[in-house]
This record gives C-alpha cells, structure tokens and sequence, in this order.
C-alpha cells in the first residue's frame, strides 16, 4: 500500500490488547480526519496519534510493528494511507454480514444501531424464539424464528454473529451459530460458553464491567501489598 513497506499478514501470536489498541486508532484516525484540523494533517506522528487516542506512542509503533513497517522516521504516517491500512489489516475494510440472535431491548438497540454500516457491518437478519415478536419489523429487518437460524446461516455464508438472548438459551443459540458456520460471535449473555477452537467468542459482560469501574471508587478494605 502507498505510504508503507510490507505488510504481515500472518494473525499468529499477535497479542488480543494489539487489535484492540489498533481498532481504537483506527476509529479516532476516521474521526480526526473528518475534523477541520484534521483535515489540514497529510502525515502524522506517533505522538500525535497518541494524543488523539491517550495510548502510549512507543506501544503505538509497536502494535504496528507486528504487521510491517509503517510510515517513515522524521516525517510520520500519510494519514490516510495509516487509516486504510488499518482497516486492511481489521478487516473493516471489507464488507460483513451479520445475524443477531435475540430482539428484546438489546437487540433492538443494536438493529438500530447506524454505526455498524459505516465500519463495514450489515445486520441482515435477526432471530428470536418468542411468537409475538417473530414477523415484527424492525429498522427494515423482520425478525424471524430461530429455528431457521441454521438454514440461513448455511445459505447466506454468515461468518459473524451476536447474541443478546438470556442465559439459558446462548448455549443452544452458540451451537446452532456453529453448527450453520459462523466464526466469530460477540456474545451479551453473561455465562461462560463451549465453542470449538476454531471459533473466536468475545463475551461483553455489562455488570463486571461496570463492577472494575466502580472498584475504584469503592471505599472498601485497602489490599496490602
């Protein structure tokens, strides 16, 4: 790509806390371009992505380090070579088919969601098990029975999907998911799930979350070193 050296697409051994520092330059990359200022920048510095993303700019170059050389000493990163790279490299760039299983409040939300078309993300069908909602529009999108989950999966090619079903039922849904073929699933059911190897599972659990934020303000019993 303009702008760079060789780029390594070999995915092993690269640390999970690499993607996730790189998905947020990525991001604030996108934003800061559309900016006025941003606009003026054609190249940019490690120090002033880190000032844009508050990630260190020594683990700034080392994140990228894993996939090539970037950018040259002196001079920084063309900007906007960097943020396609970036996605090159995410896989954002590309486009995504989704399914999501479960249309209660959270699954509404997400639907509803317009960030995801503009990472590259397209919700195409979402599914439930309860009767009343099956048939219901939402955002375009008509919510269907989710035992035809698998069939869809199969015929649409879906690699990715999220969960947002309570926790009795993301097991079976995890199967079901696996047994159509998707890849990777962004999970909301707060339980540890089975998953063969070859599928990536990212669990978000919104109490535990918030449990380490509000850690901090706890005035409870001090640890000793």
């Amino acid at each position: 790509m303009k702008g760079y050296h060789t780029i390594n697409n070999n995915k092993k051994n690269i640390p999970q806390a690499t993607i996730h520092r790189l998905s947020i330059c990525h991001r604030c990359l996108e934003l800061f371009a559309e900016t006025e200022k941003g606009r003026k920048f054609k190249t940019i510095s490690s120090s002033e992505i880190s000032e844009i993303t508050g990630i260190n700019s020594n683990q700034i170059r080392k994140d990228l380090a894993y996939f090539g050389k970037f950018g040259r000493r002196g001079i920084g990163y063309p900007v906007q070579d960097l943020i396609n790279t970036l996605g090159y490299i995410l896989g954002s760039s590309r486009k995504w088919d989704i399914i999501i299983v479960g249309a209660g409040s959270l699954g509404e939300a997400l639907l509803r969601y317009k960030g995801f078309q503009k990472r590259g993300f397209r919700i195409k069908a979402v599914f439930d098990s309860d009767i009343s909602k099956i048939g219901k529009m939402v955002n375009d999108i008509k919510i269907m029975n989710v035992k035809y989950m698998e069939n869809y999966i199969k015929k649409k090619n879906i690699k990715v999907g999220i969960i947002t079903v309570p926790v009795s039922s993301a097991q079976e849904v995890v199967d079901c998911m696996v047994a159509g073929g998707v890849k990777s699933i962004l999970n909301f059911a707060p339980i540890t799930l089975k998953y063969p190897h070859y599928v990536k599972v990212n669990t978000i659990d919104i109490s535990v979350e918030l449990e380490r934020l509000v850690y901090f303000l706890s005035s409870g019993p001090k640890i000793n070193d």
